[in-house]
């Protein structure tokens, strides 16, 4: 038995370890397979993924947004936690999805752009549960490491490509692909399922075809259900040349919108939302239905958000709140608190992976950037996390937030970006500025620097060397 490693019987010497007096005498006799193990040596969940594109934080009729109705996701609000303070690792579609998949920066993923897939030697979180564990891991909807709507999705068996760049129709095709492997699918083996949406992601074809300013609201009849402008539709001007740039090349301020087209784009905005809120809504119920629910991790978020129309801005890829935060709903009944909102504690994308294997009851890929959330969500304690990060496009900029305050630089640009949290929610004062804040922007530069050292960044990735300010 000391000599015994496991290896030709499907399981880790790990497995091996973990294993019951019983267990591991059936192993010995050589009658021990994989599936067994698990049968033996833990109750574990399924695991079901849903991620949405382009999706706001403030989007879910349960968490207070009044501009539309979300019966899927308010099911799901009601029977898990949310969490309010949730931010993508990147606001934008393939790092931001590589950082979800794998628990690790998308410098480090090389994914600092859309279109390219995760370096070989980061395993995402199918390649992980396929290598250490029976768990039966499907994929349904967009991908985009590194093509959107492909068949080729390591360490996943693809249940529906999608179609094309289209959640309009796409959609329908993931969920009815999701439905259908719940309602049919074999239950020898526990599984893991990603349901990857396009919506509300189709607002990028919708702004292309209304960026031209309009005088008339194309349908009179909406005049009385647009919803008000943000309270930071201004904003303060002493910006990164970053964000200036994006914000002019936006459709909003190029074209000189009227007022009402920006609260034109806004509801148009919420439709699409609710699109896939009934999609969502579809896969919820086939789980039901098939007597899942009362088994299965039910992680539900976004890749990152959309500006709508706060600071003056649309889509994605910027570190203003409104592209950065993200939603972010766990459930699984009997562990996971019911109809909560933790309000307290800053969470990431990178977060998924390691909760997933937490709840599955496996070890984690090597440098996790992440840290598992079950003990937030089970006993509402453990260590808060002081600080999170995010970065942005080609490895341009990157943001600090902490308890009190937010932090954002970008390469090579003098002006730093401040913000009190707590007392200006919207960003719209840069206290970068203020001499009373200076200590306040030291700490969170060197919060930063400390943060960058344990990083292994990719070869592929622009400039990894020029961080750092004052």
């Amino acid at each position: 038995m000391s000599e015994m490693t496991g290896s030709d019987h499907g399981i880790t010497r790990r497995d091996f370890l973990k294993l019951g007096s019983t267990a591991a005498l059936s192993l010995a006799y050589g009658g021990l397979t994989r599936a067994a193990f698990a049968a033996a040596g833990r109750n574990t969940p399924n695991v079901l993924l849903i991620i949405t594109d382009q999706q706001h934080i403030d989007t879910i009729a349960a968490a207070g947004c009044s501009h539309a109705q979300t019966p899927g996701l308010d099911a799901l609000a009601e029977r898990g936690t949310r969490f309010v303070h949730s931010h993508s690792a990147n606001p934008l579609c393939s790092p931001a999805r590589s950082a979800i998949l794998s628990g690790r920066t998308s410098s480090e993923t090389g994914v600092h752009h859309n279109n390219l897939g995760i370096r070989p030697d980061i395993p995402n979180i199918g390649q992980w549960l396929s290598q250490e564990t029976d768990y039966e891991t499907v994929y349904a909807g967009k991908w985009h490491l590194p093509r959107g709507h492909t068949h080729f999705m390591p360490g996943f068996t693809c249940l529906s490509t999608g179609i094309g760049g289209q959640g309009n129709l796409g959609d329908t095709a993931t969920s009815r692909a999701c439905e259908g492997y719940l309602r049919n699918r074999s239950r020898s083996q526990p599984f893991m399922m990603v349901a990857s949406f396009m919506q509300p992601h189709d607002i990028c074809e919708w702004l292309r075809l209304n960026s031209r300013r309009t005088d008339a609201l194309p349908y009179p009849e909406l005049a009385g259900q647009l919803p008000e402008l943000p309270d930071n539709f201004d904003f303060d001007p002493r910006e990164p040349e970053a964000v200036r740039t994006r914000r002019e090349g936006n459709e909003g301020l190029k074209n000189g919108w009227t007022e009402q087209q920006w609260r034109y784009y806004l509801w148009s905005y919420y439709r699409h939302v609710e699109m896939v809120d009934a999609e969502i809504g579809r896969v919820l119920q086939a789980l039901d239905d098939n007597g899942y629910t009362d088994n299965t991790l039910l992680i539900f978020t976004a890749d990152h958000g959309e500006g709508t129309a706060h600071h003056q801005m649309t889509r994605k890829n910027s570190l203003y709140d409104e592209a950065l935060k993200v939603p972010l709903l766990l459930s699984l009944p009997g562990h996971v608190p019911e109809n909560h909102a933790d309000q307290t504690h800053l969470v990431s994308g990178l977060d998924i992976v390691p909760t997933v294997c937490d709840y599955v009851g496996v070890g984690m890929p090597n440098s996790m950037r992440g840290r598992s959330l079950r003990t937030l969500l089970e006993a509402q304690s453990g260590a808060r996390r002081s600080f999170c990060v995010s970065e942005v496009l080609n490895n341009t900029g990157r943001m600090v937030r902490t308890d009190g305050f937010k932090y954002v630089t970008y390469k090579d640009d003098p002006v730093e970006q401040l913000f009190d949290v707590k007392n200006d929610p919207g960003e719209t004062r840069n206290l970068a500025f203020e001499s009373s804040h200076a200590s306040t922007l030291e700490e969170h530069r060197e919060l930063l620097r400390e943060w960058e050292k344990h990083l292994d960044i990719a070869e592929n990735v622009p400039g990894p060397d020029t961080w750092g300010q004052g």
